[in-house]
């Protein structure tokens, strides 16, 4: 099966670099075509790294580390939501492999000896409900909450989209498992964690949504990714650009906290 996969693949490459052959000179290389994609740098010496990676053969240089993206955010925060929604979801859809998301909801929200509750949130007690949700999620869920936390922010009632995102992503985890976090002692230390990394911000954070890229942030950083973090994100990355980074870029309206 494997090598029938990859006869496809070759005759799928010969049949396009015949056409492209057509109008430039054959690659000069000292590797024969069957091993043109066996690698990144054979690739390149042949110069059909392009043909390569859209034919999903060979990925990004694993060596280079990849784009640390982290945004501190609130569950209820209308620019967080947007932001979420139209820049960090659909560039992350694309560029998965050259970057990494974290997420921390926490935001603006404050620690408060309460007897009630010992958080106080910009947006009221509902968005410390909220923030503490997605916590548990994103703690519980793994490589799935991205998609779970997307699902709630792009809904009408993020809250309410809870329990319907969490069965949609990630149906081996039960709501249950993720009620009895938020009500119990797991919840309130993974927010503690979460307020203990946006107070260690520097400079610290003046609105959200606040992003950082590889840890740090800069103002210029920041106006780029309001406007079109693809861009950023592609131009942020050390290794060979994947296909995708060649795209027209579209800039977005940006909004706070």
């Amino acid at each position: 099966m494997k090598q029938s996969g990859l006869s496809v693949v070759f005759f799928l490459l010969c049949v396009e670099l015949r056409d492209v052959s057509m109008s430039h000179p054959k690659p000069s290389c000292h590797y024969p075509p069957s091993q043109w994609c066996r690698s990144l740098e054979i690739a390149i010496e042949c110069k059909v790294q392009k043909q390569c990676m859209e034919l999903n053969v060979i990925r990004a240089n694993q060596s280079v580390p990849p784009v640390s993206v982290t945004l501190y955010y609130e569950s209820l925060c209308p620019a967080c939501r947007v932001f979420i929604g139209q820049q960090l979801f659909p560039t992350w859809t694309m560029l998965q492999d050259i970057m990494t998301v974290t997420l921390v909801p926490y935001g603006n929200a404050k620690e408060v000896p309460s007897a009630n509750s010992p958080f106080t949130c910009q947006h009221g007690e509902p968005e410390c409900r909220g923030n503490m949700i997605e916590a548990c999620i994103i703690h519980l869920t793994g490589h799935s909450a991205f998609h779970i936390i997307y699902c709630m922010e792009s809904a009408a009632n993020v809250l309410n989209a809870a329990q319907p995102c969490l069965q949609l992503y990630a149906p081996s985890v039960s709501w249950s498992t993720v009620d009895s976090c938020v009500k119990g002692g797991l919840g309130y230390q993974l927010i503690r964690d979460n307020a203990a990394m946006t107070r260690a911000l520097n400079p610290a954070h003046a609105y959200v949504p606040w992003v950082t890229f590889n840890g740090e942030y800069t103002e210029e950083n920041e106006d780029k990714a309001m406007s079109s973090l693809f861009q950023l994100v592609c131009q942020l990355y050390k290794g060979v650009k994947p296909p995708a980074c060649s795209g027209a870029p579209v800039r977005l309206n940006r909004g706070f906290c």
